[in-house]
C-alpha cells in the first residue's frame, strides 16, 4: 500500500492559514497586534527553514491556557467557514481524486491544530489527519500543552512513520506534497517528494535532486 500526505499551509491551501487565523483572533480580542508580529517573524523563518517551530508553537499553545476547548473549537469552525473554506487549489483537489482513483490513502500532514485539521479532513473527505492537537483537561479546559511530540519538522516524519507502519507499508513507499523547505525531513523520507508551488531554496533543491515539482 501506498499512502500520499498533503501538507496544508501553501500546499493544499494557497495561503498560510496560521496566518490568518492571527488576524482573525485579533480581530476577535482574543490576542493582540504585538503578538501578531512577533508570531510572524517566527512563522517567516520557519517557512523559509531557518528556524525551529518548538519555542513559538509551545507559547501559542500556552496561551489559551484555562479555555474551554469547545470555544477554541467553535471559535476554528467560524474562522475555517468565513476565510478558508471552498479556497482549495484546484491542483490539490485533482491530486487528492488521483490517488484515491489508485486505491492510496490520503492523509493530512500539518503543524497545525486538531481543531483546523477535523474540518479540512470534513471537508476534503481525508482518510486520516496528523497535525498538533492541544491537551485538556477532565474539565474541558486547556492546559496550554500540546499533546507530544509536536507534529512539525522531525515531528512530522515520526508521526507519518507510525501511521504507515499501522498500514502495513514504510515511508519509501508514500508520496508527500509540500511548498516548504521547513518539510525537508519529511521530503527526504519518503519515495516520491513532491514540491508544490515551492519557495525559491525549494525548488533549486528539488531541481538537484531530481523531485517532482508541481503546480497547482
Amino acid at each position: 500500500m501506498a499512502i500520499a500526505f498533503f501538507d496544508l499551509d501553501r500546499t493544499l491551501l494557497p495561503v498560510n492559514s496560521a496566518w490568518l487565523w492571527m488576524r482573525y483572533e485579533v480581530d476577535h480580542g482574543h490576542i493582540t497586534w504585538r503578538q501578531v508580529a512577533h508570531a510572524s517573524v517566527w512563522l517567516s523563518a520557519y517557512h523559509l527553514g531557518v528556524a525551529t517551530m518548538d519555542k513559538p508553537l509551545r507559547q501559542a499553545i500556552a496561551a489559551y491556557a484555562g479555555s474551554y476547548a469547545t470555544d477554541l473549537r467553535d471559535r476554528t469552525r467560524d474562522f475555517y467557514e468565513r476565510r478558508l473554506a471552498g479556497g482549495y487549489r484546484p491542483g490539490g483537489l485533482r491530486s487528492l481524486a488521483a490517488h484515491r482513483a489508485a486505491g492510496e490513502p490520503v492523509v493530512l500532514l500539518t503543524t497545525s491544530s486538531t481543531y483546523l485539521s477535523e474540518l479540512v479532513s470534513a471537508d476534503l473527505g481525508l482518510d486520516g489527519i496528523l497535525c498538533n492537537a492541544f491537551e485538556e483537561d477532565r474539565d474541558g479546559r486547556l492546559t496550554g500543552r500540546a499533546v507530544e511530540p509536536l507534529c512539525y519538522g522531525q515531528g512530522k516524519v515520526a508521526a507519518a512513520a507510525r501511521y504507515a507502519a499501522s498500514q502495513g507499508c514504510g515511508l519509501v513507499d508514500c508520496a508527500f506534497y509540500s511548498d516548504s523547505l521547513s518539510d525537508l525531513p519529511m521530503l527526504e523520507a519518503v519515495g516520491r517528494p513532491v514540491v508544490v508551488e515551492p519557495d525559491p531554496r525549494l525548488r533549486r533543491l528539488a531541481n538537484r535532486r531530481g523531485w517532482q515539482a508541481e503546480t497547482w
